[in-house]
């Protein structure tokens, strides 16, 4: 194992070494400085005997002439053990606990292996969240990639705490569900509140969980999400469980990503993102799913905040086509208290069709959604045609979409962040909402759902729908 004495170049994180016969692309290197600290780092690029390394700690405190190079000759690697579940580990995978190292059974390379898209199951079954417009209208199905879209100060670290602690399965494989959590470029206090709430929930035993804060080097935070879903693999490939994987925030991990693609000199792209963007998120995105033979799967709920609440911005455009539909917060109702603020009109599931209905959630469940979904686009034209000529002027029917918006974000959209809602309860709570609507105005269902599910509005202002009632909605049966 051969040491280089000196570097050619410094800037930034990035250090240039001449000289070097044999180093490989994503190579890791250990590099000892001048006062005997220890920093490592990987080869980001080649040229001839030339090696560009990435430093992880950065290069402060480094000199050209007296540190020492050693090319370690294996890429960045994560170790692996079933000792994962309930610890708390930085971006770059060492633990931060104080419980020290845990006992490795295996290393694995943090880039993963291609998944042979022959060996892919179909995402089926889903995962209940508790919470009713993820559940009812757009049901994050094992095995997918459902995106959250959300803007700058708005609750999706509120929402990300709710769907750790509420997050569940169905039938026997309930016991066999585990998360890993992966916060990128988060605050001191943020890092705390997620840290803090897993284990007042009592749930950290089922959480791996990996903080980079936001003052830890920007190439720590690259290495955050796929240390992450390295684990989930493990977990869900190896030993046999379903894994749900959220990690937030994107957004600060694709700067962190245009920020070293400007130190390299690269060629920018959109806003001054790198031109890869897409092929790179993609390589974080499509490391879930389901493999043939193996019992478990790992499902994905990134978390972004759109600049300037922009849904055209680089990363939430590309995401959306990578993923698998998403789930839009909407600053509007934010500001009016509603919580979670899930705008329902542009969030979708393109998986959903195929995981509800009987078998799987509620044989209603299709027909439920499709006609809260279509009420709720006219709950719009009616809104638009108020401003223009006021709420007073509107037709009979145009004011009863007006009730039924206001009572669907008052008691669908809107609950509480520790009510945990069955599927059940979603289904039956949006029959009641539709019930507030004459029968005839509900066309994307037919006569014999309606028969079964439909109540007359006095039914439905009993269980307390009526605009005024102070008290929250009980649901149905």
């Amino acid at each position: 194992m051969l040491q280089f004495i000196g570097l050619n170049e410094i800037n930034g994180p990035l250090v240039a070494l001449r000289g070097v016969p044999a180093a490989a692309f994503e190579e890791m290197v250990c590099l000892q400085l001048e006062n005997g600290q220890t920093r490592y780092g990987r080869v980001v690029q080649i040229e001839g005997d030339c090696a560009v390394i990435q430093v992880f700690e950065g290069t402060s405190g480094m000199s050209l002439g007296n540190t020492r190079t050693t090319l370690l000759g294996r890429p960045v690697e994560m170790p692996l053990s079933p000792e994962l579940l309930g610890r708390t580990f930085n971006g770059s995978g060492h633990p931060i606990d104080g419980l020290g190292e845990i006992f490795c059974q295996k290393t694995a390379d943090i880039n993963g292996k291609p998944m042979n898209p022959v060996a892919r199951v179909y995402p089926r079954n889903y995962i209940n969240t508790g919470i009713s417009t993820i559940d009812g209208l757009a049901t994050l199905i094992r095995g997918q990639k459902l995106p959250i879209f959300s803007g700058s100060g708005m609750s999706h670290n509120k929402l990300a705490v709710q769907i750790v602690r509420q997050a569940r399965l169905s039938g026997t494989d309930a016991g066999n569900f585990v998360i890993v959590f992966a916060a990128m470029g988060v605050k001191n206090d943020v890092a705390d509140y997620f840290r803090r709430s897993f284990v007042q929930a009592g749930v950290m035993d089922k959480v791996v969980m990996f903080l980079n804060l936001s003052n830890d080097p920007i190439i720590e935070r690259i290495l955050t999400p796929r240390c992450a879903l390295t684990a989930a693999e493990y977990l869900a490939f190896e030993l046999g469980m379903h894994v749900l994987v959220i990690m937030t925030d994107i957004t600060s991990y694709c700067e962190a990503l245009r920020e070293f693609s400007s130190s390299k000199g690269e060629i920018p792209g959109r806003k001054g993102f790198p031109g890869y963007l897409y092929s790179d998120l993609a390589s974080l995105y499509e490391r879930a799913g389901i493999i043939e033979g193996s019992s478990g799967s790992v499902t994905q709920v990134p978390i972004l905040t759109m600049p300037n609440d922009d849904i055209t911005h680089p990363v939430p455009d590309l995401t959306g086509y990578i993923t698998e539909g998403q789930i839009v917060l909407d600053r509007q109702l934010d500001q009016t208290g509603v919580y979670p603020p899930v705008s329902v009109l542009p969030s979708l599931s393109r998986l959903m069709k195929d995981g509800i209905g009987e078998g799987f959630t509620r044989q209603d469940h299709a027909d439920c959604s499709n006609q809260l979904f279509a009420s709720y686009a006219k709950v719009q034209d009616a809104r638009a045609l108020a401003s223009v000529i006021g709420e007073e002027e509107l037709s009979e029917i145009d004011q009863k979409y007006m009730l039924f918006g206001r009572m669907f974000e008052k008691h669908f959209v809107d609950q509480g962040f520790t009510e945990n809602r069955s599927i059940a309860e979603t289904l039956d709570l949006g029959w009641l909402l539709l019930s507030l609507l004459p029968r005839e105005e509900l066309d994307r269902v037919s006569g014999k759902v309606l028969d079964e599910f439909y109540r007359p509005q006095q039914d439905a202002e009993k269980f307390g729908l009526a605009e005024d009632a102070p008290a929250p909605v009980q649901a149905a049966g």
